[in-house]
């Protein structure tokens, strides 16, 4: 029976990242400062907390990454296809995404793949998540965390954002669940950035 004593670093961690994400999207300029700030504040926070888990060996989780990493883009590439049938309202917000957050100098891609990538995975699977699946079971736990993901990245003001963001939560989070390896999810989050948002973006 999962215990139902009051998580309070829980709490205060959703609180931080509540705060933290809001005032990082209330920027214009400086997102990728504060976003960067933002993530190595959220790490700090998340490794004082929780062990990070690396359970399966290192060609398990970069084979495991990979594949997965694809078939997650797979998915979103289809996702773009269907709303490309939708009202322009939907493939507007996805064009002004990539505009707003685009990768414009060689610093972006560094914090983008060795801060944000490995931060949001160790913060929302390896303390959020992690934390929820004491306290109720692994597939309730992992619809929350991934719920909870998508309503912080609403204070964004992109729906396709929140969408985004409960769609790959529900797939880490499964991810996570299933082999405990924070490796395999930064691997598989890397290769689903580099099709997204590099490779084969979908504006």
């Amino acid at each position: 029976m999962k215990r139902n004593i009051i998580d309070w670093k829980l709490i205060i961690g959703f609180i931080l990242a509540f705060l933290l994400i809001y005032l990082t999207f209330e920027s214009n300029q400086v997102f990728w400062y504060l976003y960067t700030a933002t993530m190595l504040f959220l790490i700090s926070f998340a490794i004082i907390n929780e062990k990070l888990d690396d359970e399966v060996s290192t060609r398990h989780y970069i084979s495991i990454g990979i594949l997965s990493g694809v078939a997650l883009f797979l998915l979103f590439a289809a996702g773009d296809w269907i709303i490309s049938f939708l009202p322009k309202t939907f493939s507007s917000q996805i064009t002004k995404l990539y505009s707003r957050f685009s990768l414009e100098w060689i610093w972006h891609y560094f914090v983008l793949f060795f801060i944000v990538i490995p931060g949001e995975e160790i913060f929302w699977r390896g303390f959020i998540l992690k934390r929820l699946m004491r306290k109720m079971r692994s597939g309730k736990a992992i619809l929350a965390s991934a719920f909870i993901n998508a309503i912080a990245f609403s204070l964004s003001g992109y729906f396709i954002l929140m969408i985004a963001a409960f769609v790959s939560g529900l797939v880490w989070g499964i991810l996570y669940a299933w082999k405990r390896s924070m490796p395999l999810l930064i691997v598989s989050h890397i290769v689903f950035d580099l099709l997204l948002l590099i490779i084969f973006p979908l504006s």
